[in-house]
């Protein structure tokens, strides 16, 4: 378990984080998300001790990082993937490391072939590409077979069979009972891997949330209505008070749930095609909570913020 408390820190005149506290549980696969420099990278370098809070604390497993004797039986990180000497080979850099925590050599190899790295276990991680050194930094977040896991990033350069990998494996480690605790930019990947979330911006809380509350709390859920007799049906609806919207062949309702609609389709005679709940994705929902969040907006950003939905996809179309 993750425990921050009012965890600040600042350098000089700048806030970085700022009186940050929340939780998290193992069992789960929890995100970190928040626009760039939210504070995120701050964050997870104050959980593993490599910066100092200005205020407040953070505890794994009810100790500070500084406590822990052998850290790399209790945490294991991934915060730069490149972060090894590029003369070392893949297994000289993971037992040094095993012997800094009088880890057993065996666990080495182990590691190595968890993430796919044996074939080239003794090359040197220098001439590796991004991918591989994904790899192998993950290799060293589970040297110690920890409890308490922490990836920044950890699909960068990956491709899509590793990003199945990584996803799939992530949500192993958290139905062994491990807290994993990551941060990620993509969001399409976070709302196939994150339970649970925890969302800042410009160093504060935003939100900690499942990821289903996230997306429902802060997106309109919508149903989609096809059929060929929608103009009976549309009375019906406007005449429940909620919001109708055609495109083409079909209808966009807002304010009232499929089950409903297709009471009023039967009392109305109206035959339909389809009526499927539309959910709001994390993408919206994420741009939505956290947009007074963003420190640097660009000209584009700005001039789609001002357009309707269908005046920014006419214009994305063009």
């Amino acid at each position: 378990m993750i425990e921050a408390e009012g965890l600040t820190k600042r350098y000089g005149k700048t806030v970085a984080v700022d009186d940050l506290s929340f939780t998290v549980k193992p069992g789960r696969v929890t995100g970190f998300l928040g626009p760039n420099g939210a504070g995120k990278s701050t964050t997870m370098r104050m959980i593993l001790g490599l910066d100092n809070p200005t205020a407040g604390s953070v505890r794994v497993n009810g100790k500070h990082y500084h406590q822990l004797h052998h850290p790399l039986r209790i945490v294991g990180a991934l915060l730069e993937a490149r972060w090894v000497h590029p003369n070392r080979s893949a297994r000289a850099h993971l037992r040094w490391m095993a012997k800094s925590n009088k880890l057993p050599m065996r666990r080495v190899d182990e590691v190595l072939e968890i993430v796919g790295l044996t074939p080239v276990a003794n090359k040197r991680a220098g001439g590796f590409s991004l991918g591989m050194s994904q790899r192998l930094g993950i290799a060293g977040a589970l040297l110690g077979d920890p409890e308490v896991l922490l990836f920044d990033e950890p699909v960068n350069g990956l491709d899509p069979e590793g990003i199945l990998w990584i996803r799939k494996f992530m949500h192993r480690l958290a139905d062994e009972g491990r807290t994993v605790f990551v941060s990620s930019h993509l969001l399409s990947e976070m709302a196939l891997t994150a339970q649970e979330l925890v969302v800042i911006g410009k160093g504060k809380l935003i939100s900690q949330s499942s990821t289903e509350d996230f997306v429902a709390r802060a997106s309109e859920n919508t149903v989609k209505v096809r059929g060929p007799q929608l103009a009976r049906l549309r009375e019906a609806l406007i005449d429940e008070g909620v919001t109708v919207r055609d495109d083409a062949d079909e209808m966009i309702v807002s304010g009232l749930d499929s089950d409903r609609i297709g009471e009023l389709a039967f009392q109305h005679n109206a035959l339909l095609y389809e009526l499927s709940p539309q959910r709001g994705s994390l993408e919206q929902a994420f741009m939505q909570i956290t947009g007074d969040s963003v420190e640097y907006h660009t000209g584009l950003e700005s001039e789609a913020a001002a357009l309707t939905p269908e005046q920014a996809l006419a214009q994305a179309s063009k």
